[in-house]
């Protein structure tokens, strides 16, 4: 393994733990104002990380103002620390499995939708 690749993981690995950290923040904040019985932090941290990527990508990488090293500190560390598929997948399943199928529904329709908004706005706002 080259010191370069080395390099490369610990950008990664910083930028997973500050993602990890701002999405617990983040979800707790949002779930704390909003009822109890619908996954809220999780689609607030997952509409904010879809639009925010877009940023990354459509803006900045663009724009060739971030490096590649910081490119992957953003995006794969911290929008993949802070983004969460696997939490969405076990909050629709446990909405399911107490035949809330409604709630199951909306959580899959906003969490889709909602990132896809948040990434296609972002990608609007600054395409060159």
């Amino acid at each position: 393994m080259t010191i370069n690749t080395i390099s490369n993981y610990l950008f990664v690995f910083m930028g997973a733990a500050l993602g990890g950290v701002f999405r617990y923040w983040l979800s707790d904040i949002a779930q704390k104002h909003f009822p109890p019985y619908f996954p809220y932090g999780t689609l607030t941290v997952n509409v904010v990380g879809s639009f925010f990527l877009g940023v990354i990508i459509f803006y900045f990488d663009q724009r060739a103002l971030i490096s590649p090293p910081m490119k992957m500190f953003l995006t794969i560390g911290f929008c993949g620390g802070f983004t969460t598929f696997s939490t969405f997948s076990y909050e629709t399943l446990a909405l399911f499995n107490t035949a809330q199928f409604f709630l199951a529904f909306t959580n899959i329709f906003l969490n889709v939708i909602f990132s896809l908004a948040g990434i296609t706005i972002a990608y609007w706002l600054f395409k060159i």
